[in-house]
């Protein structure tokens, strides 16, 4: 089979695979010769086509490695790196301990005191006020964000009765991935931060480990003022201790003398959102191979996983808008649910639509 166009073909796989490129070869071998399979040239010529057909194999795979939308692992990482992007390594979860001693009253503890608690350790890095410390999770990523409960000392600490693993300050990542670090590749390729505009302090802001999405206020206070209005890398309400961090590397001490990463010019105030509290009421039938414990159960999962997608675009949006129509979808597709009415969403029987800088949070799920 003669080919005088390379363009003209429709499928290169079928053109390049080990029977095409055999079947060429033996096309160029005289009729006059014996070449059915088991001949002396089918089997001279068959071990070199399996070869060749690896060839463009490797070939087409090596094509796919240097393109932004086929590439992967340490080939995307290099192509991002051109652009200067480079992959968020994972990182340490930071939560809240306190410490009590007999009487229950907190109690300070030296900084480096290792804890245990399930399969984790988690060390004090750092004092916030009597008895109470910043906790880093020695396993990076999501892991160390969820443990809860009580802290057993791995040395002897005298006087301390009672520790206890609380809230989560700054969220632990997991390394970046790669469709998020070839979305970030495209984000930067297609709109240009430059000198602090909207999109760079948006990419600057994003890349401070335990910041998962931002809004950014230009002139919000005056001429020169910028406001980064956050969420954490959970997409919930940043913690006191978060916001400061990305304050002091984004603008330290409200300066406009260009000492963080913000520009010469521009004072940086960085914010978090408020959160509304979401009532769900509706009327459901169920069927009798389930119960209503169990049917609640699994509408508070899906209304959660439901608030965590709007979440996910809150930083994309103007507003995040909660309709009533999802929310029943929502009920109907729960195990056991044969029908659902009267849905309200804290006492209204339409869609909810939030302020600017508010996300939900599911405060209760009523089923009559």
């Amino acid at each position: 089979m003669e080919i005088d166009n390379i363009d003209e073909i429709e499928n290169l796989d079928e053109y390049f695979d080990f029977d095409t490129i055999l079947q060429r070869m033996l096309d160029r071998v005289p009729m006059q010769i014996d070449k059915r399979e088991g001949s002396i040239i089918y089997n001279a010529l068959a071990p070199a086509a399996a070869e060749l057909a690896q060839m463009y194999i490797l070939l087409k795979n090596n094509i796919d490695l240097v393109f932004a939308d086929t590439a992967v692992e340490e080939y995307l990482d290099r192509l991002a790196n051109q652009v200067g992007i480079t992959r968020n390594e994972a990182t340490y979860a930071i939560k809240k301990g306190l410490f009590y001693d007999a009487d229950n009253n907190l109690m300070d503890i030296n900084i480096g005191e290792r804890f245990t608690i399930e399969d984790l350790v988690y060390k004090a890095v750092e004092r916030i006020e009597t008895g109470t410390y910043k906790m880093e999770c020695e396993a990076q990523g999501t892991i160390g964000n969820n443990c809860v409960g009580t802290l057993i000392p791995v040395n002897y600490i005298e006087n301390l009765a009672k520790a206890e693993l609380t809230d989560i300050l700054i969220p632990g990542e997991d390394q970046e991935d790669d469709e998020s670090l070839r979305a970030r590749y495209y984000e930067t390729t297609s709109e240009q931060g430059f000198g602090g505009n909207v999109v760079d302090y948006q990419n600057k802001t994003k890349e401070i480990a335990g910041v998962g999405a931002v809004k950014v206020t230009p002139i919000w206070n005056g001429p020169g003022t910028v406001k980064l209005t956050i969420l954490d890398s959970n997409y919930e309400k940043a913690s006191n201790v978060l916001i400061e961090k990305v304050q002091n590397e984004m603008c330290p001490d409200l300066s406009e003398d260009g000492l963080g990463i913000a520009p010469i010019g521009h004072i940086v105030t960085v914010d978090t959102v408020s959160e509304v509290e979401i009532s769900i009421i509706s009327n459901v039938t169920i069927s009798e191979t389930t119960t209503m414990d169990n049917v609640k159960t699994q509408i508070k999962e899906l209304v959660n996983n439901y608030f965590l997608e709007l979440k996910k675009d809150w930083e994309n949006s103007e507003t995040i808008i909660i309709r009533k129509a999802q929310i029943d979808t929502i009920i109907l597709n729960a195990d056991g649910v044969i029908d659902v009415s009267n849905t309200s969403i804290n006492n209204k029987a339409s869609n909810i639509e939030l302020q600017k800088f508010e996300i939900p949070i599911l405060k209760e799920v009523t089923l009559i």
